[in-house]
């Protein structure tokens, strides 16, 4: 596959995905939601036609409505946008799957999504409360069969509410829960995961490969450092001297070539920027190539690191860490 600026991967059920997306995650803390609504108006205009964005997030409404100003005044047609929405771990008993599709269509205002994916295989307690804790601070999890969460996500799309339906942040044990599941009807898409030249998932994009699931990769730059979730004394990616040192002899920015790794690889990759500058530096992936040797280089760059390393989750039988891959 030619890497251009609208080089996509056409999906197990024919829809296609655009090789590069923007990612919407702000920190709420750290971040007003009107950056969302900022940065993916520039990311439309510098070229970006996927969008990565998520209930959880809190932002889908921004996100919704800088795609519609940018639909509005020409730049795109919704047709040309590949829009992400996830299902948030308090909604996964099946009743609730199709409230929480339609919820995130009522936000952005539109009729559908293209990729509708389970955020994590990990479930917490449904409620209003989305990240419910005990008395000692502990998740509450609640264990509804992944496969019966799958069904469900099906009939979405069946009812033509998302066009395609995804996971995030399984491992191989558990794709294959779905994938061997009894009647199904629909293969997942997707597999968004933590991907980087830290944590290149070479085994688990093998075993995506052999099942014509595509791999998307988060934090491909690292991380947004957001306390909750990554550790303080976790390496900056972009500060990697190797990295640097090709980045430097190819006259690129780090994370430019941090990308370029990964697409070379086959997978599809998402960055999150709110610097305009930066958000247009990470589209300029396309105009140049790394050789063998480069790929090979940045290969030995990989510890299976994680930066998002979900501790409060890690007790819970289907953590998807727990696996090697």
């Amino acid at each position: 596959m030619a890497l251009t600026p609208d080089a996509h991967f056409v999906l197990n059920d024919g829809y296609k995905m655009p090789v590069v997306g923007f990612g919407t995650y702000a920190p709420p803390e750290r971040y007003p939601k009107s950056l969302a609504e900022e940065s993916t108006k520039v990311a439309i205009e510098v070229g970006y036609r996927h969008i990565d964005g998520a209930f959880i997030y809190g932002n889908e409404v921004e996100v919704g409505r800088a795609i519609r100003a940018k639909i509005a005044d020409g730049t795109v047609k919704r047709e040309d946008l590949f829009y992400t929405g996830k299902l948030w771990s308090t909604f996964q008993t099946p009743e609730l799957v199709r409230p929480a599709v339609e919820k995130s269509l009522k936000s952005l205002e539109f009729d559908y999504l293209d990729l509708f994916i389970i955020h994590s295989p990990v479930e917490l307690k449904p409620g209003d409360d989305h990240f419910p804790t005990d008395e000692n601070g502990k998740a509450i999890y609640n264990n509804t069969d992944i496969r019966d969460t799958w069904k469900a996500l099906e009939d979405c799309k069946d009812a033509g509410l998302v066009r395609s339906i995804g996971v995030s942040n399984f491992n191989k044990r558990q794709l294959e829960l779905i994938l061997n599941k009894p009647g199904l009807k629909h293969k997942p898409v997707c597999n968004q995961v933590e991907c980087h030249i830290y944590l290149n998932q070479a085994k688990l994009l093998e075993f995506c490969k052999s099942k014509d699931i595509v791999l998307v990769a988060y934090s491909v730059l690292g991380s947004s450092r957001a306390e909750k979730w990554v550790d303080a004394n976790s390496p900056v990616l972009l500060e990697d001297p190797v990295l640097n040192a090709v980045a430097k002899k190819l006259s690129r920015t780090p994370a430019q070539i941090a990308m370029r790794y990964l697409l070379q690889r086959g997978i599809v990759v998402l960055a999150k920027s709110y610097t305009p500058e930066r958000i247009k530096h990470n589209f300029q992936v396309f105009d140049f190539e790394l050789s063998a040797e480069e790929m090979k280089t940045l290969d030995g760059l990989n510890t299976n690191m994680r930066y998002i390393e979900t501790k409060q989750w890690q007790d819970h039988p289907k953590y998807p860490f727990n696996d090697a891959y």
